[in-house]
């Protein structure tokens, strides 16, 4: 009878060892968070273990008038990346972290003001958009290694990767900033989108960030 009940209790350790590796909120199987640098301050990528955490009210809205809410592709144009969860940390670490390229949240800033993804810088994407009104438009491009030739066109060289997203595969904010780049030759390569933005990441249960004032 003792070693029945020995057998027993064992049983409840091994199983509930079990349920607590099992409730741990990993990024992968290997990977339980992402460190990255930027600006001399160190960030955690990471998903919420609570197991009761659900997807900011924001973003469970599913009719949402198209336009401007309409669905964008897969692919925002030749030669430009699309990139999902485990691609942007990776270019968190490899070109953030090493000054080599920025993650760009294209959103207007009320939107970024509530939240964003840790350590990203807010671009809206109307900075973008060339025109006499627009005077923030030439300083950005060419913080960006922008500059105008003789012929007034604008030339790319040595310039950073740019990772740009907005609130989701509804969203056209950042897609508007790629395109109005790629008009005056932004390279494309340099160039990286993250589709599925915010709605994406919160569903993932990735940690956000409310920007400082």
């Amino acid at each position: 009878m003792k070693s029945v009940t020995l057998l027993l209790a064992l049983v409840g350790i091994i199983i509930s060892a079990g349920f607590a590796n099992a409730t741990e909120v990993r990024i992968t199987r290997d990977l339980k968070s992402v460190d990255y640098t930027f600006r001399g301050k160190t960030y955690t990528i990471q998903r919420t273990q609570d197991p009761n955490a659900t997807i900011p009210e924001f973003y469970t809205k599913t009719a949402r008038e198209c336009p401007p809410f309409c669905v964008e592709p897969a692919e925002v144009a030749p030669g430009v990346r699309t990139v999902a969860e485990l691609e942007l940390l990776d270019f968190l670490q490899n070109y953030v972290s090493k000054g080599k390229g920025f993650l760009i949240d294209a959103r207007t800033p009320d939107y970024y003001q509530q939240s964003t993804i840790p350590g990203a810088i807010n671009l809206p994407y109307s900075l973008f958009v060339p025109g006499a009104d627009n005077v923030f438009f030439e300083p950005v491009m060419q913080m960006l290694g922008g500059k105008k030739d003789a012929t007034g066109e604008w030339t790319f060289t040595n310039t950073a990767d740019l990772l740009l997203f907005c609130n989701g595969p509804w969203c056209e904010q950042s897609s508007t900033a790629i395109h109005n780049l790629l008009a005056i030759n932004y390279p494309a390569e340099k160039l990286h989108w993250y589709r599925g933005g915010m709605q994406d990441w919160v569903s993932m249960g990735f940690n956000t960030e409310v920007p400082a004032n």
